[in-house]
C-alpha cells in the first residue's frame, strides 16, 4: 500500500489540472501562435509560468486503483501488475486467465 500522503498529493494534482485546464490551453495557444506579437507571446509565457506547477497534466502519476502503487500500472485496467495478477488468479477479471503450464 502506498503512503496516503502520496495518493492525496496525486488527487490534488488531478483537481488542479481540471481547474486550470481551460486557462492553460488558452495561454499555450497564444504562446504558440506565430501571428501574435512577440510581446503578447512573451506575456502569455510569463502567465503560463505563473500558474501552479501541479496544474500541468504531465505531473499526474498513474497509480493503482486498489493499492495506490505507482510502478507497473496497466493503463487499460488502472491496476498494478501485482493487483492484476491476484484478481486474474481469482477469476475476477472477465476473459483473463492466469497462464500456467
Amino acid at each position: 500500500m502506498a503512503k496516503k500522503s502520496a495518493i492525496e498529493r496525486n488527487k490534488n494534482r488531478k483537481r488542479l489540472v481540471k481547474r486550470y485546464k481551460a486557462k492553460r490551453a488558452e495561454l499555450k495557444a497564444l504562446a504558440r501562435n506565430a501571428s501574435t506579437t512577440p510581446e503578447d507571446r512573451f506575456n502569455a509565457q510569463l502567465k503560463l509560468a505563473a500558474l501552479p506547477r501541479n496544474s500541468s497534466k504531465v505531473r499526474i502519476r498513474n497509480r493503482c486503483q486498489l493499492s495506490g502503487r505507482s510502478r507497473g500500472v496497466y493503463r487499460k485496467f488502472g491496476l498494478s501488475r501485482i493487483a492484476l495478477r491476484d484478481l486474474a488468479s481469482k477469476g475476477q477479471i472477465p476473459g483473463m486467465l492466469k497462464s500456467s503450464w
